[in-house]
């Protein structure tokens, strides 16, 4: 599915795969639907959670 990315994804590939700005972004980390980590001041996100992020979303 989002085999053209890394394994950790920054903010913005985040963003651009999930089509979606960088607040609804940081909302869904604050709330943990979409599991990342912070490295410092920035957030990393494995590719694998947006992954079950877009498939659990695509079953509602």
């Amino acid at each position: 599915m989002l085999e053209s990315y890394d394994d950790l994804l920054t903010t913005e590939e985040a963003c651009e795969a999930l089509k979606i700005g960088k607040n609804a972004l940081y909302a869904l980390l604050r709330c943990q639907k979409l599991k990342g980590y912070r490295n410092g001041r920035v957030w990393r996100i494995p590719r694998i959670a947006v992954e079950e992020y877009i498939r659990a979303q695509a079953k509602l």
